[in-house]
């Protein structure tokens, strides 16, 4: 803005100079003074006064070439005996015809200040033009004023420097606006992968300020939040240990028990005890993110798992995926859209955690076997997400209840009929938003659906 302004500043100041010129210029010619000044006024030679009489001003000795005239006629209605005279000039320019409108009107201005006004439009164009006068009938006289009007004495223009310097800052500016932004950005991205992608314990205190205040206080909250986890698991781990030996004991004193149904439900409970146990480890181990995630191929895991209760003669089947039919996009050298087939036997790659995968399809496995007779498991993916699904036959049991029994410890009304420890579902969505996905169920024609939902990231 400093720039600009003394740019302007200096132009103006220019001008000014050059309307005081043109001032005394007027008093000049009526005076026939040809003093020697900032602008000097010289008679024509006897030919180029003959041409200038006729009107063929192209024509003078040192006329530009090509030649643009400007006409400019100063009449001034005034009892002064200076400004009755009529006074006539003529702007010989190579570049351009001078814009008489930015004249002001005639009409309450002197004759000095319509020549002022005409010298100060003169040194607003850099032209260096050839300028000519005449009073009344008296001869053509060529006016020199180029130390006013001419290029040489106009100030540099840094008006466009200016202008450059701002562009450059405000390029400065918004591209500092935009880091700041994509350092937020990449940082809430990478936050939002953490636990799908296994990110670091820590982040690094980079980009601005704030940025880093967050972050800081977030490692903070990490670090608390990661000890707790491990010391909850170490809790149970050493409870699970205290109590295998005890539980140890109490199978063997269990087994010299004659009756045999005391003895039996005596191991029921053990059995029990234990596995309530272990389901809050795997609860727990799940929350704690302790899995490394790798690249798999969810066709080749589910088609092993299949195996694995197929071998054991669970009813049990794998839905391959359907056919997807794709469009192509529309072209300005066809007048139909494409097609394309993508196979529904297509490999479906993702980035997991295989063991903990494995263990929330075989849950929703058993979930489907124990309650609905049989399991039917269906793979179906798009670019960003596979969706896993466990069809049951029957089992009794909507898609509204199965969302509440989500919930830790949360069992169905068949409680007393079915075994469980009311973990199986918790485990399972735990992993889905491990894996950025979700867990839910849907009611079709015949049974219960489940769909655990991952994100691919492949």
């Amino acid at each position: 803005m400093w720039i600009w302004m003394q740019s302007v500043n200096a132009w103006r100041a220019h001008q000014e100079r050059a309307f005081s010129a043109g001032v005394v210029l007027h008093g000049d010619l009526i005076r026939g003074s040809d003093k020697e000044g900032a602008i000097s006024i010289r008679p024509l030679s006897p030919g180029d006064q003959r041409l200038a009489l006729e009107g063929e001003f192209g024509q003078l000795s040192g006329a530009p070439n090509p030649t643009f005239v400007t006409n400019v006629p100063i009449t001034a209605g005034s009892e002064n005996p200076l400004d009755s005279k009529r006074l006539d000039f003529v702007v010989l320019s190579a570049d351009l015809v001078y814009p008489l409108a930015n004249l002001p009107p005639h009409s309450g201005n002197t004759a000095q200040s319509a020549t002022g006004a005409l010298a100060r439009l003169l040194a607003s164009y850099c032209s260096d033009p050839l300028v000519l006068a005449q009073i009344d009938d008296a001869p053509w006289v060529r006016i020199d004023g180029m130390s006013v009007w001419g290029c040489g004495a106009a100030p540099s223009d840094r008006r466009v420097l200016a202008a450059l310097v701002a562009m450059v800052a405000l390029a400065i500016l918004i591209t500092s606006a935009l880091n700041t932004s994509s350092a937020f950005t990449n940082f809430a991205e990478r936050l939002r992968v953490h636990r799908a992608l296994g990110g670091p314990t820590s982040y690094e205190a980079e980009g601005p300020n704030e940025l880093q205040k967050i972050v800081g206080a977030l490692n903070t909250y990490l670090e608390a939040e990661r000890s707790q986890l491990q010391e909850r698991a170490a809790v149970l781990s050493g409870v699970s240990h205290d109590l295998g030996a005890p539980a140890t004991r109490l199978r063997l004193r269990v087994a010299l028990i004659e009756d045999n149904g005391l003895r039996e439900r005596l191991e029921a409970e053990i059995d029990k005890m234990t596995g309530i146990i272990e389901s809050v480890l795997t609860y727990t181990h799940a929350e704690m993110n302790a899995e490394p995630p790798r690249k798999l191929s969810l066709n080749s895991l589910i088609e092993a798992i299949v195996a694995d209760y197929q071998d054991m003669e669970r009813p049990m089947t794998f839905r391959q995926s359907e056919d997807v039919v794709v469009r192509g996009a529309s072209s300005v050298f066809m007048s139909r859209q494409g097609k394309g087939l993508v196979s529904g036997d297509r490999q479906i790659i993702i980035t997991g955690r295989p063991v903990s995968l494995q263990r929330a399809i075989t849950n929703l496995v058993d979930n489907a076997l124990k309650y609905g007779r049989r399991a039917t498991v269906g793979l179906d993916a798009d670019a960003d997400i596979a969706t896993i699904t466990v069809d049951d036959e029957g089992a009794g049991t909507s898609a509204e209840e199965l969302e509440a029994l989500m919930a830790p410890f949360q069992r169905g009304s068949n409680v007393t009929s079915i075994s469980g420890f009311g973990l199986g579902l918790t485990i399972v969505s735990a992993i889905a938003k491990l894996h950025g996905g979700s867990l839910t169920f849907e009611d079709f024609p015949g049974g219960l659906r489940a769909c655990l939902r991952i994100v691919r990231r492949a």
